[in-house]
Order: structure tokens, then sequence, then C-alpha cells
């Protein structure tokens, strides 16, 4: 039986399936595939119309919001955004300073605290007038001043301006400017590019633009500069920004290059290391160090970082105790128990674990082998670990004494006794012959 070759798509019988013959199926299955070839067409016309009247009423939902508002917020919205155009058509006055001064301070004034004003303004087009003006010949310096904090505020919390102000060039602007002679405005512009110099450098992309300006030897000059100079502000800011410059790897070799890293190594050693801070800040320090690299955990318990802690737990802060006991825990989970017995020479943990750091020898000194010098050296070793040991017992129990008469003064604090109230000579003799159960750790 032949096959048909008709189209049947106009006809009663295109819609269902007869079984007259046993070859009618399969030809009315080819035959609705060449129609369905020709219908399509305007089934997809159709999803294509209803897709667009889809979106049309997603844009008109989303702008309903703004079609509710009442005149007065309208209105109120209309003002705004001319009062801001007002402004940005002051910077476009080059004829007139005092005019260009006007709009910059007031600039300053809207963005210090409005996002909206920020955005609003960066896209009137005022980041390149106020990059312009930072060469402005004024001899007072007010004009450079006031468009660099107008640009300082720009940039706060918004990544585009940030980016809009390193490509417009400011950075290279900024360094010239203290580069040329400013007399007594020198410390107050210094101040102002060193903050400006912080906020741009949080944007990942600025990173390699201002390293590459020359930004680091300034800053780093900022950061060493003395405290008649320089405001301890600045100071702070300037290390700020070349945190924030070090995350780039480009940037690290002219850090370098400078004198930062001994700068550093030298004003800790005047630190207050005594004071809460500074614990607090070291062992949080250490305490990313020990839970990133095998390396600097190795390195730390060579260095005998487990007697530190220990002390550390006893006497000091809050912060400081919990961190130093995360810290011991890592390193015992590490190391087990060996991390306490080879701590290294001097720790006072080591009269905490059972075996000596030194091995004793396993033959008599009444051995008739052994030599009298040999016998001599090993009395000599015993003795000095003896010594070590007592040393070591009296630290500890002075430690323990003293972390005890703390947590006593503090709980004197927290029941709100009289301030008078000390810890008898009765409590203190009892430290001396037993241990707390009430440590911090």
């Amino acid at each position: 039986m032949a096959w048909r070759t008709t189209s049947k798509c106009d006809g009663k019988d295109a819609g269902s399936v007869v079984l007259e013959r046993p070859l009618k199926l399969w030809s009315l299955i080819i035959d609705r595939v060449r129609c369905g070839g020709g219908v399509q067409r305007p089934c997809r016309k159709k999803a294509e119309a209803k897709q667009r009247s889809g979106s049309e009423k997603l844009s008109e939902l989303l702008k309903q919001p703004e079609w509710w508002e009442n005149e007065e917020e309208v209105r109120r919205k209309e003002q705004e955004l001319e009062a801001l155009k007002k402004v940005a058509k002051k910077l476009q006055q080059e004829g007139s300073m005092e005019v260009v001064l006007e709009g910059a301070a007031e600039i300053r004034r809207l963005t210090r605290d409005d996002p909206q004003a920020r955005t609003t303004l960066a896209l009137l087009g005022v980041i390149p007038p106020l990059v312009a003006l930072l060469d402005a010949q004024d001899p007072t310096f007010n004009s450079q001043i006031a468009a660099l904090y107008a640009l300082l505020n720009l940039a706060i919390t918004n990544d585009a301006n940030k980016a809009a102000i390193v490509k417009a060039g400011a950075a290279h602007k900024m360094l010239k400017l203290i580069q040329s002679p400013n007399g007594e405005h020198s410390q107050a512009i210094a101040e102002a590019v060193v903050a400006n110099f912080l906020g741009l450098s949080a944007l990942d992309s600025n990173k390699p633009i201002i390293g590459s300006s020359g930004a680091i030897p300034f800053l780093v000059e900022t950061l060493k500069g003395s405290d008649e100079t320089v405001s301890s502000q600045a100071k702070q800011d300037s290390l700020r920004a070349l945190y924030n410059l070090s995350i780039s790897p480009s940037n690290v070799f002219a850090m370098l290059e400078t004198d930062l890293i001994p700068h550093l190594f030298f004003k800790l050693g005047d630190m207050d290391m005594n004071s809460p801070g500074c614990q607090e800040k070291a062992s949080y320090i250490l305490m990313v160090m020990a839970h990133k690299s095998y390396g600097d955990r190795q390195a730390m318990i060579e260095a005998g970082i487990v007697s530190s802690l220990l002390e550390l737990t006893l006497l000091g802060s809050t912060l400081a105790q919990k961190r130093a006991s995360r810290m011991l825990e890592c390193l015992r989970a590490e190391k087990g128990k060996q991390v306490l017995g080879n701590c290294g020479g001097g720790s006072l943990t080591a009269t905490l674990s059972a075996p000596l750091c030194g091995a004793l020898s396993t033959s008599s000194p009444m051995d008739p082998t052994n030599q009298p010098k040999d016998t001599m050296k090993e009395d000599e070793e015993e003795e000095e670990e003896e010594e070590m040991m007592s040393q070591e017992k009296k630290a500890v129990k002075q430690l323990v004494q003293q972390s005890l008469q703390n947590n006593m003064k503090r709980m004197v604090k927290r029941a709100n006794l009289p301030h008078d109230f000390v810890p008898s000579d009765h409590f203190k003799s009892l430290t001396l012959s037993s241990t707390s159960k009430s440590l911090p750790f």
C-alpha cells in the first residue's frame, strides 16, 4: 500500500486518528509533522507577545511605589535635585574662584551623611572638576583643601565614585600637591591626602594604581613623622592605607624598598606589652597564624610560646585568656602532650608534664665501669635540673597565687562589696599550699 503524500491539515480528519488501514496511523503522523512546521510561527509570536506583556507588567509594578508617593514628596525630591544641579553648576564657573570654592564646600557638606547625594552628584559630573581643582593656583590652598574633603566624602561607601576619582588622575595630583611648597598648610593638606588614600585604597582595582603612583613612600614618611608635625589620626590613617595597599602583590616590593618593616618592629618595642589591648591583638594575630599554617605552629612551639600562653591564661584580660586557651588547645591537638614536654628551655609549662626535657642516663653511678668524670657530670646535670624545676615551680605558684587574687578582686567588684575589702592573709596563705578549681581556663 502506498504512503499518503497529501496534507490533511485543512480536512476534517486532520485532528483525529482513524485506523481504517494499517498504515493510516503513520500517514497521519507524517501529515501532522509536516503541518506542524508551518503552524509554529504564529504560536511563537503569541508567546513573544505574552512575554513582552509580562515584562511590561513587571516594570509597571516596579514603578508603582513612585506613583504612590504624594505630591509633597515628589516636590521635595524635585527641589533637592534642582539644588544639587545648582551646586554642580558652581564648579563650572572657572572665572570666579569664590563660586567654585563655595560649590566644593557645599558638596563636602551635602555628601557627608547622604549616600544618595553622593551618587546623584557623581552622575551630575562633579568629580572631574573637583580633581582639576587640585591643580588650582590658589595661594591660600583653601580651594585645594575643599576639593580634597569633597572627594573624600564622595568616596565614602561608594565604589563607583572611588574608581571614578582614581581614573580621573586624583592620586598623581594629590602627590603633586604634597610636593609643592605649601608652607603652613602642609599639615592640613597631608592629612587630607592621607585620608583620601585610605578611602580610595579600599577598592581592589585602585590598589595597583595608587601603589604605582608613588604614594607608598609618602605614607611611610607620614607614619614615621614626629608627633609635633603629624597628628595621631594621620598616622593611623597612613598605617591602614599601607595595609590596604599591601593586599596587592604588586605593592609588596615597593614597601620592602622603604624602611617600613624596621620602623614597625621598632614601634612594637615601644608598646606597653602589659596593656589589655596589646595582649588581645597579639593573641589574635598568633591565633590566626596557628590556625592557618603548620609551620607557624612549629615555629611558635620552638620559640617557647606555650609558657607565654600559660601566663596569659592566668593574668591576661578576659578576651586574651579565651584566645590563649584556644591557642593551647590547638597546639595540644597538634602535638599532644609532647607540646608541653618539648616546649623549649626556660618554659614554665615544663613542670606540668611528667617527663623531663633532658634524658637521664641508664647506667648507675655505682657501676665501677663508669668514669668519675661522667658521674660528676651527671650529678651536675641533675642538680641543674632540680634547681630549674624548683625555680619553675616557684614561678608557677606565684602565677597561680596572683591569678587567685585577681579572681577574688573581680568577685568582690561584681558583688558590689566595699572597696576596701581585700583578700585576707588567711586566704593568701591557703594559696601557697593548695590550688584553686576556679582557674580562668
